[in-house]
């Protein structure tokens, strides 16, 4: 490309809406350069203004619809972005519902065919979720005596209400706490983790602490109507300092009951929950099974009591292993390993189905080549990141692997991410 400058921030462009890109932006062209544009819909025609260019490409904010798309909510704003609304959550929310599980199909099949040079045959199927109070986790922030989500690529904080992820319960629950808060009289928390059931009989939270904190005041400043629960730590502290009550909450699926403590990684839409694992535990061609990533136990415990023992599973993080060895007591049929899945793979594994469930950076080049080494006839693989699912997807073909079928489900609607399941065969 020429030195020449064709846009700078503040321009304002009038711009074509190509195609959806990963991160919930879309993609348009100016003078042949790249512009993605936040609150837009392909095929739209929008003026946008520009906030930044690195390297010749362009990030900008629809500030006003000129040819709009059908697909657009009637009362959705014009324009939207990350310093005017955007909040966390919601980067999609002007788009009708129907829109948006079309929108991630593409972003699955884009990234497939950019990334992994996997073709699907066929569109991937999106199974939907409810919009309003799917989310049984959260991650809040505590900023000048308020508490909500952050803004989209900002640390500028935003009511979560309106977002419409939590139950209005929930929300209840937050304002009384955000009004305890700011009556102890000094900032002590910066950070909150909240982790409901699926009813929210039993919501807990975990408080990450500021430095120099002193927790003693927040045991009784917590105690409000509608938690079950607090604990506290400094951020990334191994040990947690319980106020009062407990911070686990539990829930039966598929016949097992699950306790999980609210610093334990769990899914987080409570409508979708069942249906994934549902879809998970019947692509299993036989055992023994070996889950990698295990977390508290969704699918080696479910897997377990559907017959599909003997389990192995794996899992690094101190809290999660430690629900998981609780859940998994009383089952002969199920060994747990509290290490690193590198760790555990370095040794001899053997398997006829490997599940992995990877955190978002997906599978390290040790994981992959332990994961590979195993030759387990079926691999199930959960992401939550289409790109780092393309990038392992490749690799796992490349070492001898196939792609025997694929399925996504909504698990964050209103947002641009996905939860997919690609079920590889040797």
């Amino acid at each position: 490309m020429s030195d020449t400058v064709i846009m700078q921030r503040g321009d304002r462009l009038t711009l074509t809406i190509e195609r959806p890109a990963a991160g919930g932006r879309m993609i348009a062209r100016h003078e042949g350069a790249i512009v993605f544009v936040a609150g837009a819909i392909p095929g739209e025609v929008v003026e946008a203004e520009v906030e930044k260019v690195q390297r010749g490409t362009g990030w900008a904010i629809t500030r006003a619809v000129i040819e709009r798309s059908p697909d657009r909510l009637p009362d959705a704003a014009d324009g939207t972005s990350p310093s005017e609304g955007g909040c966390g959550g919601s980067v999609l929310s002007h788009i009708v519902y129907p829109r948006q599980q079309a929108i991630k199909a593409a972003i699955i099949a884009d990234a497939l065919r950019r990334l992994g040079r996997i073709t699907l045959e066929a569109p991937v199927e999106v199974v939907p979720s409810p919009i309003d109070g799917y989310r049984m986790r959260a991650r809040l922030h505590v900023r000048n005596g308020r508490i909500g989500f952050f803004r989209e690529g900002t640390h500028s904080l935003c009511e979560a209400g309106p977002t419409r992820q939590l139950r209005p319960d929930t929300v209840a629950v937050v304002a009384r706490l955000e009004q305890a808060l700011k009556a102890v009289g000094r900032d002590m928390v910066g950070d909150i983790e909240l982790s409901e059931n699926l009813d929210a009989s039993e919501r807990a939270l975990h408080l990450e602490l500021l430095p120099n904190a002193d927790p003693a005041p927040l045991m009784a400043a917590t105690r409000i109507e509608g938690l079950t629960g607090v604990t506290c730590a400094a951020p990334d502290a191994a040990r947690t300092l319980e106020l009062w009550g407990t911070a686990v909450v539990s829930d039966v699926v598929c016949g097992v009951r699950l306790a999980r403590h609210t610093r334990s990684f769990f899914q987080g839409n409570r409508f979708l929950l069942q249906p994934l694992v549902d879809h998970v535990i019947a692509q299993i061609a036989g055992g023994p099974l070996l889950d990698l990533y295990a977390g508290v136990g969704l699918f080696s415990l479910a897997a377990a009591y559907a017959g599909h023992g003997p389990v192995v599973a794996v899992e690094g993080d101190q809290f999660a292993a430690a629900d998981l060895r609780r859940n998994a007591v009383g089952r002969a049929d199920v060994k747990v390993r509290s290490e690193p899945v590198e760790r555990y793979l370095s040794g001899t594994a053997a398997a006829g189905t490997v599940i992995v469930d990877p955190p978002r950076t997906g599978l390290s080049s040790d994981a992959m080549a332990g994961v590979i080494a195993v030759a387990a006839p079926q691999l199930i693989y959960v992401s939550c990141d289409v790109a780092t699912l393309a990038r392992d997807a490749r690799l796992l073909l490349e070492g001898g692997y196939r792609v025997a079928g694929v399925r996504a489900f909504d698990l964050f609607p209103n947002t641009a991410h996905v939860e997919t399941i690609i079920v590889f065969a040797r």
